[in-house]
């Protein structure tokens, strides 16, 4: 009886090590990524070669329908009660979440991804999109609640943090040297397509 469970149990183990294996290989492999940011080395057409903030040349190619939208700098002081904004923020040492970008979405983008996610800028980062519920200034800047539709945080806005907006765009923006932010779409092949890309104006890096 013995060697009939053995003659059994030798082909169980060996496929639970295998499945092991593999789910293992699958646990180390690097994430899919979903947005580049960079500079635009050249364009070729709907074929556009970034150069990432990594180092890395990366294609893009822009889908049919692709969106081109500017970023352009504004002040802090363009924050209002009743903006619909989004900002990156880190936790800082004091637990207070400190603002490393806030960029306020004009009327027409209002809603654009409201919540509060993991985001890829800096190690620990969060990204909420809310609308500023309460503003309270200080000699280091301003302190926002901000409020989503799931709950509210309380933010920390530098008089350094970048604060910028959204204008219209247009494939004649995306040229050489200029700094981008893409969403982007692995393809079978393994090659990126996109269709929405952010680009600075006038030398301007997207800082979110």
């Amino acid at each position: 009886m013995s060697m009939v469970r053995s003659t059994f149990a030798r082909p169980l183990i060996a496929a639970a090590m295998v499945a092991a294996s593999v789910l293992g290989a699958i646990a180390q492999q690097p994430p899919t990524p979903t947005r580049v940011r960079g500079t635009i080395e050249s364009v070729d057409g709907d074929l556009i070669v970034v150069k990432s903030r990594s180092g890395e040349d990366v294609k893009l190619r822009l889908t049919s329908d692709a969106k081109v939208v500017g970023i352009i700098k504004i002040s802090l002081a363009d924050i209002k009660l009743g903006s619909f904004i989004g900002t990156t923020t880190v936790p800082g040492t004091d637990g207070r979440q400190n603002a490393v970008e806030v960029h306020v979405f004009p009327e027409d983008m209002r809603g654009t991804g409201e919540g509060s996610r993991p985001y890829d800028l800096k190690p620990n980062s969060t990204m909420t999109n809310a609308t500023v519920a309460e503003q309270v200034a200080g000699n280091d800047g301003q302190t926002l609640m901000v409020k989503y539709k799931d709950g509210e945080k309380k933010v920390t806005v530098g008089p350094d943090t970048p604060v910028v907006t959204y204008v219209p765009g247009e494939k004649a923006d995306l040229k050489a040297g200029a700094k981008i932010i893409a969403f982007i779409k692995q393809l079978p092949d393994g090659s990126y397509e996109t269709n929405r890309i952010s680009v600075g104006r006038d030398g301007l890096t997207p800082p979110m």
